[in-house]
């Protein structure tokens, strides 16, 4: 499963406490046909659906669809705030090929 670093845990409580109606969403993690080399990661608040993974770190929940899954084994979701760019990123050793803007991804179960 996805390893979710204490950065990222940090951030997501940051922004699900700046609402009430957010008490029960998570941040979903998913892998996406599209880009480059034909697969790109998509982020977004949510809650959790059926068939969704679910990793749990400090009360906070990260979702994975079942589709994902296999392209985020041994991934790691970190968040980074600093002079190259502020986001939520995704180190995957999945991936066997990258584009140049680095936006998408190819990996040996997507060939």
């Amino acid at each position: 499963m996805i390893n979710v670093t204490d950065s990222a845990v940090r951030q997501l409580q940051s922004l699900l406490s700046q609402r009430a109606e957010n008490s029960r969403k998570g941040l979903r993690v998913q892998v996406t046909k599209g880009g480059c080399s034909g697969l790109h990661y998509e982020m977004t608040l949510d809650e959790k659906k059926d068939g969704d993974a679910v990793v749990e770190r400090n009360g906070m929940q990260f979702f994975i669809d079942g589709d994902s899954v296999p392209h985020l084994s041994g991934a790691t979701l970190d968040f980074s705030d600093g002079l190259t760019g502020t986001g939520f990123r995704v180190v995957n050793p999945n991936a066997s090929r990258t584009c140049g803007c680095g936006s998408s991804f190819e990996t040996t179960q997507s060939a």
